[in-house]
């Protein structure tokens, strides 16, 4: 240990001296002199946010019926609006005292090392807004700034050696934090380039109207895996780990989890065999005990149901398989309703037959290829019931809703025929209480 202590203390040692030898060099005059315009530079882009931010906000604020992509570019615009402001004026003043007062480079040679850092910085900056990820994207822009601002000032090399002493042996395996480091940034690198690829895919599968649904899902799923797990697994390579011992490791782990998380290990083969056998996908309308909806997304753990109410359930896989489920739409989006009514005795039965499928065919969504029947059931204690059956195609559009307004036809027309909806009336008599 002790070799390594003062190979690490000399390796920040040199670092150390390349600081103070870069600090030195800032003490002569003309450093001095452009150390003082960047101070003022810095000054004016301060002024700059504070004059034009305000006027900036509002003027945003006032704009309507933008796509949200222009918005974010103006929004980034004025969060970065001191950086770009003295990004333009340091790069101008550069300009300036080469061409307009004819100085050597050198002259400018510090200005010119700030202004391609920040520059650098700032197109970073906007190369970021590519990861979604808020967690993701400032530890990428964090880490793109310490590195260009390494690389211009020829600090790589010195902070490589210095990560690479701070590490562990285990076994054959050199972990050292410059690796760590570099196995982050290849992992990193290959899950946005799985996502990418990921996304494309998928909305090539979803846009191809020659594969249902399910096997869309299924499709997808298996394509994200692939990608992910070959990303994950080139990101350990990377860094230097042995795969071999990994499947090791791995495949004893899996004997553990095996006890531990069935229930997970049976959603996940329950979420296969449904995306497999077609029995329920995307867009289907069920009924799972007291939940109806339609099926929103099928995931590996369970499936997204969608009431009419806006709630929505998620109902696990396992319980798609092995409880009583019905599919509204499994085969065809025929769906039959039963709605049971009664009339008095002194009303026709024929005429109440006939005016009830009237009414239930003058109902928007009740089809009209299958007209409604009616039929009398049975004759009760006070009236003649009937049951009223009719047919429609789009059970998304609720069951709860359409019963309603064939109720609600069935009042109106009886009301115009005179037809009366009897119900049960009880005549109570009070016996007086005999002489004693």
């Amino acid at each position: 240990m002790e070799p390594e202590t003062q190979s690490a203390g000399a390796q920040i040692q040199t670092l150390f001296d390349k600081l103070l030898a870069f600090g030195n060099s800032l003490m002569m005059p003309s450093r001095l002199t452009q150390m003082g315009i960047m101070i003022g530079l810095l000054i004016v882009a301060y002024l700059v946010k504070l004059y034009f931010g305000p006027k900036f906000r509002d003027w945003m604020h006032g704009l309507t019926g933008r796509p949200k992509w222009q918005l974010r570019i103006l929004v980034m615009l004025h969060r970065r609006m001191r950086l770009i402001a003295f990004v333009i004026l340091i790069w101008s003043v550069i300009a300036f005292m080469r061409h307009g007062l004819g100085l050597f480079p050198s002259r400018t040679y510090l200005l010119a090392i700030v202004g391609t850092i920040s520059l650098t910085w700032l197109l970073i900056v906007f190369a970021a807004r590519f990861i979604h990820n808020n967690f993701l994207r400032r530890m990428v822009t964090w880490g793109a700034w310490i590195y260009a601002t390494l690389y211009f000032l020829n600090l790589t090399t010195a902070a490589e050696q210095l990560l690479d002493q701070v590490a562990v042996d285990l076994g054959g395996l050199h972990l050292s934090l410059l690796v760590v480091i570099k196995g982050l940034v290849v992992t990193a690198l290959l899950f946005t380039l799985a996502r990418l690829i990921s996304s494309g895919t998928t909305k090539r599968i979803r846009g191809n109207k020659e594969i249902s649904p399910s096997m869309q899902v299924l499709m997808v799923k298996f394509m994200q895996v692939i990608l992910y797990g070959a990303a994950f697994f080139i990101g350990l390579k990377a860094v230097g780990f042995d795969l071999t011992g990994l499947a090791v490791l791995s495949g004893a782990i899996g004997i553990g989890l095996g006890f531990g998380l069935q229930k997970v290990v049976s959603n996940l083969v329950s979420g296969i065999i449904i995306l497999l056998d077609k029995s329920i996908k995307p867009g289907d309308v069920i009924s799972l005990g007291d939940t109806f909806g339609w099926i929103n997304t099928l995931g590996a753990r369970y499936a997204s149901v969608v009431t009419r109410n806006g709630k929505e359930f998620l109902i696990p896989n396992e319980d798609l398989i092995t409880n009583q489920v019905v599919n509204w739409s499994h085969t065809n989006d025929f769906v039959r309703l039963d709605i049971h009514f009664g009339t008095a005795y002194s009303d026709d039965p024929h005429l109440v037959r006939k005016l009830a499928c009237d009414a239930a065919a003058s109902v928007d969504r009740v089809l009209a290829m299958r007209p409604p029947v009616c039929h009398i059931v049975g004759f009760g204690d006070s009236s003649v019931d009937y049951i009223l059956r009719f047919w429609i195609t789009d059970p998304t559009g609720g069951l709860t809703n359409i019963r309603g307004n064939v109720f609600l036809a069935l009042w109106d027309t009886f009301k115009e025929n005179d037809i009366s909806i009897p119900f049960p009336q009880r005549e109570v008599k009070l016996l007086e209480e005999p002489a004693k």
